[in-house]
């Protein structure tokens, strides 16, 4: 099924319009706090293949609106969590369990779950709200977020930067193999972390 080559052919197109910094700061944002949407690496991947000049622009821009919007959910955790029963907004969108997942690497690795969860697949805004439930201390949710979220971020844009062309027709030729993969890794990490 080419699902995810014709979702490719169309952010290609997205990544070249002239607002497409201000989209990519505003799907950071709002990625980060609370929407379920996908991670912003969908446009920052070719719009840093398309404009290879402006890379690392994009991965910086993309890193701190990344941050600011995980500070957002950080606070509706901290603030709002009972008094507007994001408990149930959870449950509602399909976070309860990765939620729950979230709240055990907490309990496990402190500081650590926000850096491992800015840099991986489990999405990074159960970790900020989850960050707020618990009051973590402010400023090193901050730097855990600054590092991890950047360290992915600028690591998305070095390899399509430095990629280039090859990178694109590589990336268009298996988008789909690799889309399909990703969804089965997710899947895999899903169902193990939650027999553990």
């Amino acid at each position: 099924m080419k699902l995810f080559s014709s979702i490719y052919e169309k952010v290609m197109v997205w990544s070249e319009h002239r607002f497409a910094p201000r989209y990519l700061v505003g799907l950071s944002f709002i990625e980060s706090s609370f929407f379920p949407f996908p991670p912003p690496d969908v446009m920052l991947a070719p719009m840093s293949l398309s404009q290879p000049q402006k890379a690392w622009f994009f991965a910086f821009i993309t890193t701190i609106a990344s941050v600011a919007g995980g500070l957002l959910g950080y606070v509706i955790g901290m603030f709002f969590y009972e008094a507007f029963s994001i408990e149930q907004v959870l449950k509602d969108v399909n976070y309860w369990d990765k939620f729950l997942l979230a709240r055990s690497w907490f309990d496990e690795w402190g500081f650590w779950a926000v850096f491992i969860a800015g840099f991986t697949p489990v999405p990074y805004k159960l970790f900020t709200i989850t960050a707020g439930v618990i009051s973590m201390s402010l400023i090193p949710f901050i730097l855990a977020s600054l590092i991890g979220r950047g360290a992915r971020f600028f690591l998305v844009a070095g390899l399509m930067k430095w990629g280039g062309e090859a990178m694109e027709a590589k990336l268009r030729k298996y988008v789909d193999w690799l889309g399909w993969l990703m969804v089965v890794l997710v899947v895999i990490i899903y169902f193990y972390l939650k027999n553990r």
